[in-house]
């Protein structure tokens, strides 16, 4: 076997550092946790799962992630980062309290690493001391772009050489025994000596390096992630420190960015740069592929913004789509991505508003639950009109239960100052961006799904504000009434046809808003038919429980009407 093997698409660059755990750690006696989906790949082949690696992210297929119901080498579920550190540190305190000897490792990346929770976490392990293994993989890749223009961290035979030397156990033992010896001498001289211990540290390491030493992890680094030899060289050592508290290992592995994963968020603009016009907008959208929600978002949010200076974009989540990017190309100094860091997100954005700024916070539905303290005590009890574009709304299909967003709907619209709303097509998605931007007494969200536009106009226009909670109806009937939320009001049209085959004539009605309701649309549908059915992708608690619970309250079920969610 190649001592140095070439980079994969599938790991990310990571194909070394799973072959380098795997030889030196036992799973699945030890416990090896990830915290990104696409770096589990190589992971997934090592440990029994490559004939059925052709299957990943299909129906009743491998898993785009971790899952303990998948496979016994994946002790904890990785999908939305930043969590292998925390139950990585929980399964420890177990062990420890349980009497087993078995390791505990656990490998985060740079991405994740822009999230409060591994802070705390770290913070937590160097109190506990308990032992594990940290992994730091640093693809040496950043948010910001002027972080990405600098100098990056090198990597050569000195780094090499100190790792190793930091990582043996006579030096850790050696550390151990200048401490005993310095609290011998006082606590003055103890004092003294672990200033010296730090400073001689941060001189031979890595900027940045004595954070992790101040949170009490044990730093070792940096080493070449894609040299087996290295790996295989400090990972040995470090398996075999007993009762020594937690340990970093800084790897750095090859730049992801022409890795094609979803976590890279560099803009890569054509050679005659980014466009400026509508038309330049909606061809370099279309390219060939089929207009999505997402892009005719985008195009009314610059059309809105090129006529409003306060409007503003804070984008948070695992990874940027190119449409949005047209806005960071568009608007550098208004637009903000801050990664998973989507609690800080949330109450940035408050913080925009109160400085008379319109924001609107773009952030997928599976990753915006992160943020629900944030959304509860910072924007909506505070009536702050922070502008919520939830993506990614509803099945993701391929991507799984991790990354779909059925539960958007409910944990929004039971807050009691929030207005709820989905289009049901692309011509509402852009009425409904220049709604929010009307509103400025309150906070408002739209969601909207991952797939291709209905394709309705096909034309950039400008938005028309709506009518705060109404609807609409599309067909007119009798008997049976289909009133539909977000983009499954097209599937009540077409299910409006089926049953116009057997002679049954339905009426179809969009609701628009979640909250506050249509009553009066909803009062005419209970009166004029003998069925209501709501329609949304969505789960219990959400647009059909809050119409039933209205139709209740308000005495229609005591009269004909049957209603089904």
């Amino acid at each position: 076997m190649s001592r140095k093997c070439q980079p994969c698409n599938t790991g990310h660059s990571v194909v070394e550092l799973a072959i380098a755990i795997h030889y030196v750690f036992n799973a699945p006696m030890d416990k090896i946790l990830w915290d990104a989906g696409q770096h589990t790949y190589a992971h997934k082949i090592l440990t029994g799962r490559r004939s059925l690696f052709h299957t990943i992210k299909q129906r009743k297929g491998l898993s785009g992630f971790t899952s303990r119901f998948e496979s016994e080498y994946d002790p904890f579920g990785a999908g939305h980062g930043c969590n292998s550190l925390s139950a990585g540190l929980g399964m420890a305190v177990a062990r420890d309290l349980g009497g087993r000897k078995n390791r505990i490792v656990t490998v985060i990346s740079n991405w994740t690493t822009m999230a409060g929770q591994v802070y705390e976490a770290m913070g937590h392990a160097g109190f506990l001391d308990s032992n594990m293994v940290v992994i730091l993989n640093d693809s040496r890749h950043t948010l910001l772009p002027k972080a990405d223009s600098q100098s990056k961290m090198s990597i050569n035979a000195l780094s090499s050489a100190l790792s190793k030397v930091q990582s043996s156990k006579g030096f850790r033992k050696f550390r151990e025994a200048a401490k005993g010896l310095s609290k011998w001498f006082g606590k003055g001289m103890h004092e003294f000596a672990a200033k010296i211990d730090e400073y001689a540290r941060g001189m031979i390491g890595p900027h940045g390096a004595t954070l992790f030493e101040e949170l009490g992890l044990y730093y070792i680094g940096p080493i070449d992630g894609n040299n087996i030899d290295d790996l295989i060289c400090v990972l040995k050592e470090v398996s075999t420190l007993d009762s020594t508290g937690p340990v970093l290992v800084h790897v750095i592995t090859e730049n992801e960015k022409d890795s094609g994963g979803e976590f890279n968020s560099e803009i890569t603009p054509d050679e005659e740069g980014p466009p400026d016009s509508s038309q330049d907008i909606l061809k370099f959208l279309e390219n060939g592929l089929s207009r999505t929600y997402n892009d005719c978002f985008v195009e009314s949010l610059i059309a809105e913004a090129e006529n409003d200076k306060h409007i503003v974009v804070v984008h948070g989540g695992m990874g940027i789509d190119r449409s949005i990017q047209l806005f960071q190309s568009r608007f550098p100094d208004r637009f903000f991505d801050l990664g998973i860091a989507e609690q800080h997100a949330v109450t940035f954005s408050a913080g925009l508003a109160c400085g008379g700024l319109k924001p609107f916070c773009i952030i997928p539905s599976t990753f915006l639950q992160r943020a629900y303290d944030q959304i509860v005590e910072d924007v909506d009890m505070q009536k702050i009109p922070v502008r919520f574009a939830i993506t990614s709304a509803g099945l993701v299909g391929s991507e799984g239960p991790t990354n779909s967003g059925p539960f958007d709907i409910t944990f929004m619209s039971c807050l009691p100052n929030m207005i709820v709303m989905s289009p049901s097509n692309e011509d509402e998605l852009i009425d409904m961006v220049a709604t929010a931007a009307m509103v400025e007494d309150r906070p408002i969200c739209f969601r909207y799904p991952k797939g291709a536009i209905v394709g309705t106009s096909g034309t950039l226009a400008y938005g028309n504000p709506l009518e705060i909670g109404k609807g609409e109806i599309l067909a007119e009937g009798k008997e049976i009434a289909f009133l539909g939320y977000g983009d499954v009001v097209q599937r009540c049209l077409i299910a409006r046809s089926l049953l116009f085959n057997f002679g049954i004539q339905a009426t179809v009605a969009n609701a628009r808003f979640c909250k506050p309701l249509d009553i009066d649309l909803i009062r005419m549908l209970c009166q004029q038919h003998d069925f209501l059915i709501t329609v949304e992708e969505g789960t219990v608690g959400g647009f059909g429980s809050h119409v039933s619970q209205f139709i209740s309250l308000d005495g229609l079920l005591d009269g004909k009407i049957k209603v089904r969610i």
